[in-house]
């Protein structure tokens, strides 16, 4: 049986080096002659992803960050699950390199735990098997679906960024077909590396799902207004009587129990990731904020140019 074409998009921005996912996709094993590698340029990656999309050749596309490194074996894990013509999406997590730096190592375990990012956690760590699931776990920088069903789908919603992709999942799922998480389809790849940059990560997701959650409403939505609302109850705690202090009493127990749960893997990660709980819902809740009273105001695509590079795999 001849293998399937797949098309590999990795967005990027001009002017930079060739991308350190470009090296890795190069490595998958697949046949040559059957796997085309996109770099696409540009300035806003939803209309860099359309872009290729729309010129990818692959019936199959799998969709890279630029500094997401894929093991050599994804596609053959991955079309394994497309062999069920009812699976449209694969997806896997994106872990944190074992030789990261210590505060990077930090970021990672934060991420991973229930308390900081509920059932999105699998984006950054294995959980459980593969199993049909949903926006919530799949992550746009270890993602891989069905050209057809993609484009027939809409494509990514070009006034979103971030959450353009948990949009786009949403509708394949309200068209009937099955998003798929495998805890070992994954990717390498390193997290922020200042704790700087990790807030404004945190502030953009909070923002990103905002505006997702207002241009398509949905009740998958809701447990995202959860930060926020305990934002504004932190506002708040001054103006509050003794009473209604205990929620914050039960939420910093909750915080502890999270670290020393973590302990046993690695104590000095574990003493850093309290602050970073906290730290990861105050972020994301600012960020829904303003995300709920600022309107995306996409560029027409003629202001938005993409170059993509089409790149032999050999």
């Amino acid at each position: 049986m001849t293998a399937p074409l797949i098309t590999v998009i990795i967005p990027t921005r001009p002017g930079d080096a060739a991308p350190l996912a470009l090296a890795a996709a190069r490595q998958l094993d697949h046949p040559a002659d059957r796997l085309e590698i996109i770099v696409a340029r540009g300035q806003q990656p939803s209309v860099q992803r359309n872009t290729a999309l729309r010129a990818a050749k692959g019936e199959l596309i799998y969709f890279l960050d630029d500094d997401s490194l894929p093991p050599p074996g994804n596609l053959h894990r991955a079309l394994v699950h497309f062999a069920d013509p009812k699976v449209v999406m694969v997806g896997g997590p994106n872990v944190c390199p074992a030789d990261a730096p210590p505060l990077e190592q930090a970021f990672a375990a934060t991420m991973s735990t229930w308390l900081a990012f509920g059932p999105s956690r699998g984006r950054y760590t294995p959980v459980g098997q593969a199993r049909a699931s949903g926006e919530k776990e799949l992550i746009l920088c270890n993602l891989m679906g069905r050209r057809d069903a993609l484009l027939a789908a809409g494509g990514f919603d070009e006034a979103l960024y971030p959450n353009e992709e948990n949009a786009l999942m949403d509708e394949l799922q309200q068209r009937g077909g099955t998003l798929l998480y495998d805890p070992e389809f994954i990717v390498h790849r390193r997290p922020r590396r200042t704790l700087g940059a990790f807030g404004k990560m945190l502030m953009n997701y909070g923002r990103g799902r905002a505006e997702q959650f207002r241009l398509h409403p949905t009740l998958g939505s809701a447990p995202n207004f959860v930060p926020p609302l305990f934002l504004l109850y932190l506002v708040l705690t001054p103006l509050l009587p003794p009473l209604l202090l205990a929620p914050l009493a039960l939420y910093l127990l909750a915080v502890l129990g999270q670290t020393l749960a973590m302990s046993s893997h690695c104590l000095f990660n574990a003493a850093r990731v309290a602050p970073l709980i906290l730290v990861s819902h105050i972020g994301y809740g600012l960020g829904f904020w303003k995300g709920l009273f600022t309107r995306p105001q996409p560029k027409p695509p003629e202001q938005v140019p993409v170059t993509l590079e089409t790149i032999s795999p050999a």
